[in-house]
């Protein structure tokens, strides 16, 4: 490839980044504002406090069986169709939503949560779409710019929650309200997306590996497992945050500001990821990432004090930028294009299947783990250690195997 061509690949890669940036803020946005109030009125609307959190189960359930036919659709149609379809759940889901708590039913709110899991799969393309356009030395930085898109959705959620929360007599009805308005607004920014449609398979075209035969190679395995893992514990650790600080005798608020804290630490490394990974290895960020989340349950361990939180969370982040990033840029550079659709999709329906796990067992080691919120906090944390060390594991023995392996 020329300097010429790379300059020309770059600047429409630059371009769509840029638009993905906003797209990630906006619409990126709804994301930590129902994490923060989903298990609470989850809490309160359901009969028994084990289920608490099944409302944000139920998201990643959707994100998760929603991710085959996402990728399916960008394949055939394009990231924009699919993009649009992600909107069109998120507002669905906000709408139905808010209905289950007018009509104070626990299952109508469930359907909600399954369809915002539509948008949340959508969501997850949007750091493939940044590479799909990106030379091969601007493609760690471009997914790594798009995922800096969070640092103001995680400043503007759960600001919107505070305002939204109590603005009615019902609570949280006006935080789903918000959502649909952040859906709607949102979805105009892709129509300034370019990223061509890929074209429809020749006879002559490869075909490529099966998903079977993709799985299974090497690096290809150890990314998703990486991606799995960092994506699954982030999500165990920080569904049950609100529960945890709120049943430890500090208000919503505080609850609202240390998920903010989380966002915040989740996207504000995406600035530098990239940099640090062409300068140090994928190998070495993704090795980083799982340190650090090991660091965050220390301290969860260590108490329950709100600076126990806090600082938790942030790890928290900070660990998830760089496992799952690290793990996207390792996953993007091992398939070809005309694969694409097939292992993005597989992908992000095992990522997301191992959230689902994750987020259905929050609710229960939380609330049902011994007989005080202390207790329930302890066993979500300590859950992490042995996925930690099979996700380390598999890292370790990628990093020893011989390069012409």
């Amino acid at each position: 490839m020329t300097m010429t061509q790379t300059h020309t690949d770059d600047s429409q890669a630059k371009r769509n980044v840029a638009i993905l940036v906003l797209a990630q803020a906006v619409l990126g946005a709804q994301m930590p504002m129902i994490f923060t109030v989903g298990g609470l009125a989850g809490q309160s609307l359901a009969s028994n406090a084990c289920f608490a959190t099944l409302p944000i189960s139920l998201i990643v359930l959707g994100s998760m069986l929603s991710a085959t036919p996402i990728s399916a659709i960008m394949q055939r149609w394009g990231r924009r169709v699919g993009f649009f379809v992600g909107a069109l759940g998120g507002t669905l889901g906000g709408a139905i939503g808010a209905y289950g708590l007018y009509l104070s039913s626990f299952p109508v709110f469930l359907v909600g949560s399954f369809l915002t899991g539509v948008y949340m799969s959508a969501h997850g393309f949007y750091r493939f779409a940044a590479a799909d356009t990106a030379s091969e030395d601007f493609r760690p930085k471009a997914i790594s710019y798009v995922m800096a898109g969070g640092l103001l959705a995680a400043i503007v959620g759960p600001q919107l929650v505070k305002l939204t929360s109590q603005a009615y007599v019902i609570p949280f009805f006006g935080t789903y309200l918000a959502v649909i308005g952040v859906n709607v607004v949102g979805a105009l920014l892709f129509f300034f997306l370019d990223i061509p449609t890929p074209g429809k398979p020749t006879e002559n075209a490869p075909r490529g590996r099966t998903r079977w035969e993709l799985i299974t190679t090497p690096r290809i395995a150890v990314a998703v497992i990486c991606a799995m893992v960092s994506y699954a514990l982030m999500n165990l650790v920080m569904t049950s945050t609100p529960l945890a600080v709120v049943g430890c005798g500090y208000t919503e608020g505080n609850a609202a500001d240390v998920v903010t804290s989380h966002v915040l630490a989740m996207y504000v490394p995406s600035f530098f990821t990239g940099h640090l990974i062409a300068r140090f290895g994928v190998e070495k960020i993704v090795a980083a990432g799982l340190v650090i989340l090991a660091g965050a349950g220390a301290v969860a361990l260590n108490g329950v004090d709100l600076e126990n939180f806090f600082v938790a969370l942030v790890l928290l982040g900070i660990g998830w930028n760089f496992g799952f990033i690290g793990a996207t840029t390792m996953l993007a550079g091992a398939h070809e294009p005309h694969e694409r659709g097939r292992m993005q999709g597989l992908n992000d329906l095992l990522v997301f299947g191992g959230v689902t796990l994750a987020s259905l067992s929050s609710g229960g080691l939380m609330n049902c783990s011994g007989g005080s919120p202390v207790e329930g906090w302890t066993a979500v944390n300590m859950a992490m250690a042995p996925f930690l060390m099979l996700a380390g594991g598999a890292l370790i023995w990628l990093m020893m195997r011989p390069k012409t392996a």
